[in-house]
């Protein structure tokens, strides 16, 4: 009989796959032991698998030269990262070896420019194309960056107003994009995207405070849904209703060059995850090019924001399962050592799935499991995976331990989570593993962050006990007190 979890996945999927293997019932992600991980440093743990960025950014730049080459399109590609999706410094280091841009959405995100521009990885040419609503700061900063002579800077108008608070700290000329305010699926719960400006409104907002201002070149224009870079009816139909507002601005404004499509590139959320990148991208460059050679005005430059897409499937998180719980005659809970909502907030603020494997023991007979975390809060578990909205791992033995791993949780999960401060419970954040590979091939893997500690939490709390340099000092106010009153 076929009872054994590894039976279980050859009947459901396609596997092996290109970065999973199994070997002697361990598993292998990217040719990583991941068996080996764990003896080495532990569990729970989170990973970050660094060649991955630039695989993935590699093969988007790919397949646009490729549909550029095939339509014979003038206008030229540029691969930017979506900031936001995770800033740690190791994750840019990575992304800005492969020649690429960079997208940012708040004031802070200009100091890390900055930064990186100090070390030599962010050159002069590098765009920075700066979104989201501007507060002061974020005006100061952009001001700053353009002002010490990085020409390539490019923010991205959401308001009306934003024009002149650029204007009044800018010194010189600066260019801008404008964006869209999409309409949305009918699904969602508004209409039209907070960010941006109306489509009917963008002509009329530029003749009015744009192209009789000689302190302003208009570059670009940004389109992006929600819902990502998908093939619907519903998305050629707002890439269209974009290229009709491109065509409009580009008859009466020559500076306009450009077209930024944004992001939303799906990521693997499962063994039978199945989109067509090359396909979706061949489409949008010929969209783009026979509309514009319809109208008769010069196809734009082409600008992309992926940030799930360029580290999300990098990351990875591998808990151990300390017990199992038999609640009533049909649930049994797989309680693991660590929690959901605070190291995969995902999981339980949108109900997003990733992809799920036992990391060892695929030679067990397997069982229907629910899994939860070591939170008292009810929503603190994961149920929700590609066996039909079930979870299937070996069966629970209190003697042989079983670790789970999470893939493709790079993005978003630690900022969203609050990294390195406080979580719910005061459940601790797991230590963090880089791992990467040297010219040869070799894997080479180093501790980035420890396993929080209590006085870490402690600390931030209020609670934390006097330092000894805070000892020394009242120690010598009173030394001195008593000096005094012996005077």
């Amino acid at each position: 009989m076929n009872t054994k979890y590894v039976d279980l996945i050859n009947q459901t999927f396609d596997f092996p796959q290109p970065e999973f293997a199994l070997k002697k019932d361990k598993l292998f992600f990217h040719d990583i032991d991941l068996n080996k991980l764990v003896e080495q440093y532990g569990a729970p743990l989170k990973f970050t698998y660094l060649p991955q960025i630039s695989n993935n950014i590699q093969r988007a730049k790919s397949w646009f030269d490729s549909a550029i080459n095939k339509y014979n399109y003038k206008g030229t590609y540029n691969y930017c990262y979506c900031t936001k999706s995770s800033h740690f410094k190791h994750v840019l280091d990575e992304a800005l070896k492969n020649d690429i841009h960079i997208e940012t959405s708040s004031a802070f995100d200009i100091d890390i420019v900055e930064s990186l521009k100090a070390t030599g990885k962010i050159k002069d040419n590098t765009y920075i194309i700066s979104n989201g609503f501007k507060r002061a700061q974020y005006i100061t900063n952009i001001a700053r960056l353009v002002n010490n002579g990085h020409k390539n800077c490019i923010p991205i108008i959401d308001n009306y107003e934003e024009i002149d608070l650029l204007s009044n700290e800018i010194n010189n000329t600066f260019n801008i994009g404008i964006r869209i305010a999409s309409e949305e699926e009918p699904k969602f719960e508004f209409y039209t995207s907070r960010l941006g400006i109306g489509y009917k409104s963008i002509v009329p907002f530029y003749n009015k405070q744009i192209k009789n201002n000689p302190k302003v070149e208009l570059k670009m224009l940004h389109f992006f849904i929600n819902t990502g870079i998908r093939d619907t009816a519903y998305y050629w139909n707002e890439l269209l209703k974009c290229l009709k507002v491109y065509i409009s601005l580009k008859k009466i404004c020559p500076t306009l060059d450009s077209l930024n499509i944004g992001g939303g590139f799906p990521i693997k959320n499962s063994l039978a995850f199945d989109f067509d990148y090359e396909y979706m991208i061949d489409e949008i460059i010929n969209q783009i090019n026979l509309t514009c050679k319809e109208e008769d005005v010069d196809v734009p430059n082409i600008f992309t924001e992926f940030g799930s897409f360029t580290v999300g499937e990098s990351g990875g998180a591998i808990y151990e399962v300390l017990y199992q719980k038999q609640q009533n005659d049909r649930e049994k809970w797989n309680m693991i050592n660590s929690s959901f909502i605070t190291t995969l907030p995902d999981t339980w603020a949108i109900s997003k799935r990733f992809i799920m494997l036992p990391i060892n023991r695929w030679n067990s007979t397997y069982e229907r499991v629910l899994l939860g975390g070591l939170t008292c809060d009810s929503d603190d578990y994961y149920n929700s995976e590609q066996h039909i909205n079930a979870i299937y791992l070996p069966k629970y033995d209190k003697d042989k331990p079983l670790y789970v791993g999470f893939f493709n949780t790079g993005a978003y999960q630690e900022t969203i989570g609050g990294y390195g401060g406080l979580q719910h419970c005061l459940i601790p954040a797991p230590k963090h593993i880089l791992i990467d590979k040297d010219a040869q091939g070799n894997i080479i893997t180093s501790l980035f962050k420890e396993e929080q500690k209590s006085e870490d939490l402690l600390q931030i709390l209020g609670y934390k006990k006097e330092s000894m340099v805070e000892k020394d000092i009242q120690i010598l106010k009173t030394v001195n007190n008593l000096q005094l009153a012996d005077k």
